[in-house]
């Protein structure tokens, strides 16, 4: 197979005709300015050191020279590698009970986070197998499709929660159902179906869709989360528990006869989740158990670059040009001048070439440790072809790659930026985007996700995985909304429900104070009134005491006034 890296270099092509017919046209202007002179044979015999051959030998060297320069700035690329890998694992999907009653607390920290634990760990196990994830309460959707990218798996499946179905209740039933249509069509594969509940089943017919699912082909193994006793379910961020038509806290407990009988009927196992670590051995017991069949054969292609030979082309060409002359020329007689040149451009040829090939290396070696799941060991070689060429789009698409599986996302992040700015390629611009969107969602960070998701289908508007992703991302950016903006409401609602508490407060304290107030002044007032009353009296005591003291000291006459 042969291709061009950067084929809109090519177009620089069409300059070679137009120099050649430049050449033609000023060496005609040439040949008639020379026959005004005379008879071409006389001058033809008065200039022997000239060939009439040697400047179109020379013009034709650097014309040639130059598509060679051209066409090695394409990026030639030709000498497939097919790298055919067989591959050997199982097809399994994670069906995860996200209903209310998966919140309760009588396994530490919770019966869901002890779920997202125990896969989690498990998927770390896998290396060949594909995975899937359902959700289900009442309803069941597929989270995440079939796929063998385990960094995915791992961050949709932390994203569960029992706000993505509204619709509450608990239909493994249905579960199972929509579990059985996300496998592949690939024949002689193991698949399983992980079920993890707590064995309340509100809708029935599990026992039937285990069954079904057996006939097909497909164990179904149920984990059992939870105690027998039970436990209350808490609602998120209130300290409160979820009560019943009475009042009562609903007690949600683990139905073990029901979680039995389906592992029974999907021809598959039982396992009890509790705190401790046994579970986690027994489902990688079970794993192990399954048959392992040929999976699928990916075939790998490395393109390697041919650029190198066009270069020493166009440098044999160039000193052809130089080593051959119009006329005998005085200055470069000596032959081991031209010796010399020559050896040192073709070392400086050799060594270019050189270089690029051991940047090649660097990727193609990372690329098979990568398809091993070596993952840190093919960062290393992805780096060391890095530090060759800091501004190759492939390098840095690799390199975050290798990052992404080794959980750091924000160094993958900045490379696959510096990236997304340089390649100018539809299809690798998708792919880049799409990572991207995967990296912001994993950081729920959704708007940020979405808009890469677009971008990545502006470029390849046929990806029907990125389109699912973004429309995951929409559907979770709503519910954040809505909860935040439920929140809000309930907050403005408690801020409303204290002012009416103050004023209320304030008017049945109202009266009281205005009461007291009136008290307190009639009790002045009294007070006041009492205080003139004997001041008054005190005057008046005076007065008399005063008029009698002055009466007792005039002299007293014993001869009574004459009466007119």
């Amino acid at each position: 197979m042969f291709r061009f890296e950067n084929p809109e270099y090519l177009y620089f092509l069409v300059v070679i005709p137009l120099l050649a017919l430049l050449h033609y046209w000023t060496d005609f202007h040439k040949r008639a300015r020379l026959r005004a002179f005379g008879d071409p044979l006389l001058l033809r015999g008065l200039m022997k050191d000239v060939s009439r051959w040697r400047p179109q030998v020379k013009i034709w060297c650097l014309l040639l020279a130059l598509a060679c320069v051209i066409v090695a700035a394409a990026r030639p690329q030709f000498g497939t590698k097919v790298d055919t890998t067989e591959r050997y694992g199982i097809e399994a999907i994670i069906a995860m009970d996200v209903s209310n009653s998966m919140l309760a607390e009588d396994v530490s920290p919770s019966r869901l986070d002890k779920a997202k634990m125990l896969f989690s760990n498990m998927i770390d196990g896998m290396r060949n197998d594909m995975v899937g994830v359902v959700a289900f309460a009442g309803d069941a959707f597929v989270q995440l499709p079939i796929t063998n990218d385990y960094v995915s798996a791992k961050m949709f499946l932390d994203q569960i929660n029992p706000s993505l179905i509204r619709v509450q209740g608990t239909d493994i039933g249905g579960a199972i159902d929509l579990s059985m249509k996300c496998f592949t069509q690939k024949k002689d594969v193991s698949r399983a179906i992980f079920v993890v509940t707590d064995g309340e089943d509100h809708e029935g017919g599990a026992v039937e869709a285990a069954k079904a699912a057996a006939k097909k082909g497909i164990h179904v193994y149920v984990l059992g989360i939870g105690s027998p006793e039970g436990a209350h379910v808490p609602i998120p961020g209130t300290g409160q528990y979820i009560i019943d038509d009475q009042g009562e806290p609903v007690v949600s407990r683990l139905s073990e006869d029901m979680c039995r009988e389906i592992a029974l009927a999907g021809n598959g196992a039982y396992i009890y989740v509790n705190n401790s670590s046994s579970a986690q051995e027994s489902l990688a017991k079970y794993i192990d158990k399954l048959a392992k069949a040929h999976l699928e054969t990916n075939v790998y292609s490395e393109f390697d670059e041919q650029f190198q030979g066009f270069l020493i082309i166009a440098l044999v060409l160039l000193i052809l040009d130089v080593l051959l002359l119009e006329r005998e020329n005085h200055i470069f007689k000596s032959w081991h001048f031209f010796k010399r040149i020559s050896l040192v451009l073709v070392i400086s040829a050799l060594a270019l070439g050189a270089q690029a090939q051991s940047y090649r290396d660097y990727i193609r070696r990372g690329n098979r440790l990568f398809r091993d799941s070596v993952f840190d060991k093919a960062q290393v070689e992805y780096q060391k072809g890095y530090q060759r060429d800091s501004n190759s789009v492939q390098v840095l698409y690799d390199l975050s790659n290798s990052l992404l599986y080794q959980d750091q996302a924000e160094d993958a992040m900045k490379l696959l930026q510096k990236a997304s700015q340089m390649e100018r390629n539809p299809s690798r611009r998708a792919k880049i985007f799409h990572n991207m969107g995967v990296i912001m969602q994993g950081q729920k960070q959704f708007r940020q996700a979405i808009e890469c998701y677009k971008e990545s289908l502006r470029n390849n508007p046929g990806d029907n995985e990125t389109r699912y992703n973004m429309v995951l991302c929409q559907r979770q950016l709503k519910d954040d909304e809505n909860g935040q903006q439920n929140q809000n409401e309930q907050d403005d609602q408690g801020k409303s429900n204290k002012q009416d508490e103050q004023q209320q407060q304030q008017q049945q304290e109202k009266p009281d104070q205005q009461q007291q107030q009136q008290q307190t002044d009639k009790n002045e007032m009294n007070k006041d009134n009492v205080e003139q009353m004997l001041k008054a009296a005190l005057q008046n005591e005076r007065r008399t005491q005063d008029k009698l003291q002055q009466q007792q000291q005039q002299p007293q006459s014993r001869r009574l006034q004459k009466q007119w």
